[in-house]
């Protein structure tokens, strides 16, 4: 038989995996995989976990928590230049980078395709020497991912960021950054910053469909200057709100390399976990590094917007 290890956090979400761990188990075993499973025990557990792994020893990894779950066993396999197909099953609060790819938040419908066959190739990014899945961010809002309590987003879902976010609002600061990527560079002073493989960040910015492209070896930069009155502030949110980021206080561009300094001891959080930025952060895209299964059913605008079918 096939082997597929599914490496589960268990306090990702409501604990709600403890419910379905079971039935997770025989959607996976269905599909003609011996399984093994893997608990999570504590922060970057699963990078370490990932990381012991060998070519070949697994043909499936399929990862059962939050994005940040998923951004560990990466990270994890990216150190040990693991190639193996992975599978998500989203189970934290908010799922955030699966939901575009059409992943199913149901868990054992998620588990079934997590096993099955349609794969395709996503691009992932590097910082520095860590690995990330969808985006590195810093500034507003960024923070309430990763300093909101486990057992509070448990009990509040989604609106605990929010909540979290309010409580940080009075202490966000503008940061002074200057910024080189493939066509130019920049210098300002910002409120917030993403760089992303995605189809939105923090629930907050989205693109449309044709302006993201999963496997196309760029990133989507998005760096919103702070407004000098209120209705430069105005203009920004009513901008975001609409897509449009052509507005005077916002910058986009597409990239495969960013290299950002001045932001020595800065907050970032890549997919929604901490990280310390230092003076200089170089980011990288990383072209078809993931090996990913998705739903059958989003086949059709993978292959045209997304990721490539292989």
């Amino acid at each position: 038989m096939k082997k597929a290890l599914l490496i589960v956090n268990p306090k990702s979400g409501k604990a709600k995996m403890k419910t379905y761990l079971m039935s997770v188990v025989e959607k996976i075993s269905d599909k003609g995989y011996d399984v093994t499973v893997y608990p999570t025990k504590a922060p970057e557990d699963a990078t370490k976990k990932a990381s012991t792994l060998k070519n070949g020893e697994y043909d499936r990894i399929i990862v059962a928590g939050g994005d940040g779950t998923l951004n560990e066993v990466i990270t994890g396999l990216q150190k040990a230049r693991i190639d193996v197909s992975i599978g998500y099953i989203p189970a934290g609060t908010l799922n955030e980078w699966s939901m575009g790819l059409g992943i199913s938040r149901n868990i054992v419908t998620a588990a079934s395709d997590a096993a099955g066959d349609n794969i395709i190739k996503i691009d992932i990014g590097r910082f520095n020497e860590k690995s990330f899945s969808y985006t590195a961010s810093f500034g507003a809002f960024t923070e309430a991912s990763y300093s909101t309590p486990q057992d509070v987003k448990n009990v509040l879902g989604q609106a605990a960021y929010f909540f979290e976010g309010i409580k940080s609002l009075g202490n966000i600061k503008p940061v002074h950054l200057k910024y080189e990527y493939d066509d130019g560079s920049g210098e300002g002073d910002y409120l917030f910053g993403a760089v992303s493989n995605s189809f939105s960040v923090g629930g907050i910015v989205k693109f449309d469909d044709t302006v993201v492209n999963l496997n196309d070896g760029m990133f989507e930069v998005i760096l919103i200057k702070s407004p000098t009155n209120i209705i430069q502030l105005q203009d920004t949110i009513d901008g975001i709100l609409k897509k449009d980021f052509t507005r005077e206080n916002i910058e986009f561009f597409h990239t495969k390399k960013i290299t950002v300094t001045g932001g020595d001891g800065m907050s970032w959080t890549l997919d929604g976990e901490y990280a310390r930025g230092e003076e200089t952060v170089v980011i990288e895209n990383v072209h078809s590094a993931l090996t990913l299964s998705i739903p059958k059913k989003k086949t059709a605008s993978t292959k045209t917007n997304k990721g490539d079918i292989i």
